[in-house]
């Protein structure tokens, strides 16, 4: 018992000390509740992970709420995008709810702040508000309209609820403090009259609620004992309860808002806002490019939601914000892949070897394990010819002794076949080599129990038969920004690092079992990486794009940097 104690998070000792004060089992209520404003990136995977986590920890409902107060950035196909990535990532929510549920309940409750004289319609300009608002040091000045009369307030934000003013002629403000040592508490702005049809309201409101107002009420309308919410909301909490403190009854269970950090991913970046830009400007191809962080990007590389689970455990929930190397998430990608992905062979960028010896037009099917990492997995038949292709890497010819694949009088073993050795070689008029002829010991099949098939050499090649080839587009796609915090510099734009080298196109050669994989089926290729099929492949043009490496070569490459 005592080391379960010791692996909680704070946050879940935060419940684990409610229940003990008095909450039950039965108050345990959690969400997670995005704005409908863009896709979903890792960041939101890590509160995803959090909240649904502690559902399932607690046996607790969850809500998914959309906090859709901002017509003019939100719409349906970021709703149904977020609900395919939750779903996905293997969670499933007690209840859908939106925040524009609640519109008229929080309409109703702003009318009794007024009555109270706790609010007030202000009609200056939006800069003229944030003039007056002050410095942390100082304070801030007193709208000139701040002592209106109830009944004056009453019939301007009835005015406003009915569209008798246009866009920015009137706020509703809080009336709190305006020199608070707390920015947030100087007479905060409640609602701003927005002429702008919602995607589930139509046009029925053309007043709008602004965040801090709708979040803890929306908690408290559908019971959330405890509402989690990213480190920039820590100077919100004051304003969440004194809002609260409005509007709760003792008999019902009134919310409390705690914060963790927000965990950053090198190597790209996760505001909606540059996220945006990426796509506007042409950067990548949409919200869903494998070259994203969003969980549409990545479940478009061939990341699994697995992957994306166990990187959010590792990583943790923490009071501090980071970065976290992005090679983590590559590692937990490739430790799953490396259990579900079968085994095949391609080879993009070919290199013609001809066996000499090997009878012309014959062809026959070798057996080849499908993953040895499950035996349940079985295996396939894969076809052997005289003319093979294998990586141009793969052949030197000449190479020290630490060079363990393919040279002039040297051997290796074909994947799940023969031992070949290199006769010589045919170049181009540049030089280039173009073929290499070998010959094959024909007693050394792989699996075939022979003396000479147990015979070691050093180096194994993958390679595919020419005649039975299939082609595809294959992309490779790496880091989309050469530098691991591309927006923190102060002196240079985020876009000045993106990496030009991100995405490369080739045709590979592979295997025909490959010839009917379905979008989304993920294999390895061996030697090469993991790899899966994309939404743009056809049954006429198959597309695979890399998810990952085998290694991780950036680690190298920084390292020697």
């Amino acid at each position: 018992m005592a080391e379960e104690a010791r692996s909680l998070n704070f946050i879940e000792h935060i419940v684990e000390e409610d229940l003990t004060k008095g909450y039950t089992q039965n108050d345990l209520r959690f969400r997670f509740p995005p704005e409908p404003n863009g896709y979903l990136h890792i960041g939101h995977a890590s509160s995803i992970c959090l909240n649904f986590g502690l559902g399932l920890r607690y046996n607790a409902p969850v809500n998914l709420r959309f906090d859709d107060t901002n017509p003019a950035k939100e719409e349906k196909e970021y709703v149904e995008a977020i609900k395919n990535d939750v779903s996905w990532l293997g969670f499933e929510w007690a209840t859908e709810c939106y925040a524009s549920d609640y519109f008229q309940q929080l309409y109703d409750w702003a009318v009794k702040l007024i009555q109270d004289g706790k609010a007030y319609v202000d009609s200056q300009t939006s800069e003229e508000i944030a003039s007056q608002k002050g410095t942390p040091t100082e304070p801030g000045k007193e709208s000139p309209y701040r002592s209106r009369s109830v009944e004056e307030n009453l019939k301007l934000f009835k005015g406003m609820k009915d569209g008798e003013f246009r866009d920015g002629a009137h706020v509703l403000r809080a009336k709190i403090d305006m020199a608070s040592s707390n920015m947030l508490m100087r007479d905060p702005v409640m609602y701003r009259i927005l002429h702008k049809a919602h995607h589930r309201t139509n046009t029925d409101w053309c007043i709008y609620p602004m965040y801090d107002w709708t979040h803890g009420e929306s908690d408290y309308i559908e019971q959330v004992s405890h509402s989690l919410c990213t480190l920039e909301f820590l100077p919100h909490r004051e304003l969440y309860d004194w809002f609260l403190d409005q509007v709760v009854s003792p008999d019902k269970l009134r919310p409390k808002q705690r914060e963790f950090a927000r965990r950053n991913l090198s190597h790209t970046v996760v505001s909606k806002r540059k996220l945006l830009q990426l796509v506007e400007k042409g950067v990548v191809t949409g919200w869903d490019d494998p070259r994203m962080p969003t969980i549409s990007g990545l479940r478009r590389r061939g990341f699994t939601p697995e992957s994306i689970r166990n990187f959010a455990d590792t990583i943790g929930i923490a009071k501090r914000e980071n970065v976290v190397d992005v090679s983590l998430l590559d590692f937990h990608v490739r430790e799953h892949l490396n259990k579900i992905a079968p085994r095949v062979m391609g080879v993009l960028n070919p290199l013609k070897v001809v066996i000499t010896n090997y009878e012309e037009g014959k062809e026959e099917w070798l057996d080849a394990e499908n993953n040895p990492e499950d035996e349940t997995a079985g295996s396939r038949q894969v076809p052997f010819s005289r003319e093979l292709y294998i990586e141009q890497e793969d052949f030197r010819e000449e190479a020290n002794r630490k060079f363990f694949r393919l040279k002039l009088g040297g051997e290796v073993r074909l994947k799940n076949g023969y031992i070949i050795k290199a006769e010589s070689c045919t170049k181009d008029d540049d030089g280039n080599i173009t073929e290499v002829q070998c010959t094959y010991d024909p007693k050394s099949k792989s699996g075939s129990g022979t003396e000479e098939s147990l015979r070691k050499v050093k180096g194994t090649l993958h390679w595919v038969s020419i005649p039975h080839a299939i082609t595809a587009e294959i992309r490779l796609y790496d880091r989309l920004f050469t530098d691991a915090t591309p927006d923190s510099h102060k002196d240079k734009d985020f876009l000045d690092f993106v990496n030009p080298d991100s995405l490369q196109k080739v045709t590979g050669y592979l295997e025909p079992s490959l010839k009917d994989a379905k979008v989304g089926d993920q294999v390895q290729f061996q030697r090469l990486g993991y790899f899966n099929v994309d939404t743009d492949s056809t049954p006429e043009n198959l597309v695979f794009n890399r998810t990952v490496t085998l290694r991780d070569t950036w680690a190298k490459l920084e390292q020697k940097g």
